[in-house]
């Protein structure tokens, strides 16, 4: 059945300290968002030893506006594109109170609930920040932070790196040609109307962030253009009457059956070369969805004019490849992030043109030990598929997982890559993307495998019965 969490799978609150096994090896968590308090809770209930260090003093990443860590990306208006059940965590709904899509300080207040639930908020460490991951020599891992306590250095035998991928703005490079004399912010600055109010805007990109801005900018900013280089699907939020992506398919669906159902959600919420975007050269399975209920509206009302690439800025014009040019006085980049890790030597780890190849989008079998929570672009939400990921790397550190040879691993990871490949468009923005009912499907599948080699694998007593990864360490 597709991912639907409902008021039926809430877990039991954390009704007793729950024991750390200091036999495990011992983790760091890198990171308070969402991916990281789902690593944090699949940590603290196997038992294993964790520090989570969180370098702003709240948690929630992006989902906390003017987040004190300074990275979050979320403004005012912003809401879930994908409907609440779809995006809770497998064992804790949200609210029913909530609308379908909720907003993001709802979000905010979820993530805050969640941590409470479990009992997990003393082992998160605020204001302090990871500087420097290195390997050490006998194959543990060296971590270096800075915080109220000043220096530290601890090493650890695992590290589970949860910082995100929407912090590190990706601007135009090269930069286009011309002198702009008005201001240009990217997105990831973006809070407020505010910010918008009586000026000249042009919003360069297709994305979510992009339609939403733009179609903010309509209701309060003077001229408003909608710069778009290459045509997206656009898909509406609610189809036939319910949220459009809770009319789902199970993870075992092979994946023209996916793409089948994104074609009609994106023919059903109509196309947009009518309202002046250019047609997609794609079809609409092999892109991220957009998703957008207002920009055709905006459109159609005047407010907002689409028009194509940028050929170059002048003064105080941006001209578009058409030969037309605007007055403006904002430019706001709504062209995407960088996916970077400043505390990982690039010789070590480097996502170069934002690829990095992952088995599961989890781990790399030359890097033993180090985990990647959440760095993925899910046709859905990322909460949960960082839930099965960090459920996974807790039963790999406590040994009722066993993973299958490396031979096999580094041959399911370059099927797994060049697949993706092959099913979206070449793209920053597509090469870390996944399917989600069949990711959570096929991590189910190989969690279960795992955790059978482990019980072939394990060490027999005299009575002929396996020892627990546990009691054998």
């Amino acid at each position: 059945m597709p991912y639907l969490v409902k008021a039926k799978h809430r877990a039991a609150a954390a009704s007793a300290p729950i024991p750390v096994d200091h036999s495990h090896p011992r983790a760091c968590i890198i990171g308070a968002g969402s991916s990281g308090i789902a690593a944090a809770k699949a940590l603290h209930m196997a038992g294993v030893p964790f520090d989570c260090f969180e370098q702003g003093s709240a948690i929630g990443g992006n989902w906390l506006l003017d987040n004190p860590n300074g990275q979050s990306a979320c403004y005012e208006t912003l809401e879930i594109n994908t409907s609440c059940p779809r995006m809770a965590f497998s064992d804790f709904p949200m609210p029913d109170d909530y609308p379908a899509y909720a907003r993001h300080d709802q979000v905010h207040a979820y993530f805050e609930r969640y941590v409470d639930h479990f009992g997990f908020r003393p082992k998160i460490t605020f204001d302090t920040k990871v500087t420097e991951v290195t390997r050490e020599a006998r194959g543990g891992w060296i971590v270096r932070t800075q915080g109220p306590g000043g220096d530290r250095v601890r090493e650890y035998d695992a590290v589970l790196v949860a910082n995100g991928h929407h912090w590190n703005p990706r601007w135009p490079e090269p930069a286009y040609p011309g002198l702009f004399d008005g201001e240009q912010i990217h997105a990831h600055d973006y809070r407020s109307a505010e910010q918008l109010e009586g000026r000249n805007v042009v919003v360069v990109g297709a994305g979510n962030s992009a339609m939403d801005i733009a179609v903010e900018a309509s209701r309060c900013a003077g001229d408003v253009n909608l710069s778009i280089r290459r045509g997206q699907w656009v898909m509406r939020k609610w189809l036939l009457g319910r949220p459009a992506d809770q009319i789902a398919l199970p993870g075992w669906v092979p994946w023209w059956a996916t793409a089948l159902r994104l074609r009609v959600g994106a023919l059903t919420s109509g196309g947009l070369a009518r309202y002046g975007l250019p047609k997609p050269p794609h079809t609409p399975g092999q892109s991220h969805p957009v998703q957008s209920d207002r920009i055709r509206e905006r459109i159609a009302a005047g407010r907002v004019t689409v028009r194509p690439g940028i050929d170059r800025v002048d003064g105080d014009n941006v001209v578009f490849t058409d030969g037309t040019r605007v007055a403006a006085d904002l430019i706001v980049w709504a062209t995407g992030y960088r996916v970077t890790f400043p505390f990982l030597d690039p010789a070590l780890v480097e996502a170069s043109g934002n690829e990095l190849p992952l088995w599961k989008r989890t781990m790399h079998p030359d890097l033993p030990g180090l985990y990647f929570i959440g760095l993925l672009q899910p046709i859905g939400a990322v909460m949960p598929l960082a839930e099965a990921q960090s459920a996974w790397v807790a039963e790999l550190l406590t040994g009722t997982y066993a993973a299958p040879s490396d031979a096999e691993v580094r041959a399911m990871m370059t099927r797994e890559h060049e697949r993706a490949k092959r099913r979206f468009y070449s793209s920053p923005r597509h090469t870390m993307e996944v399917d989600f009912d069949r990711f959570l499907w096929d991590l189910t599948r190989e969690r279960k495998r795992g955790r059978a080699r482990a019980v072939r694998h394990a060490p027999r007593t005299d009575q002929g019965a396996p020892l627990t990864a546990s009691t054998n360490s």
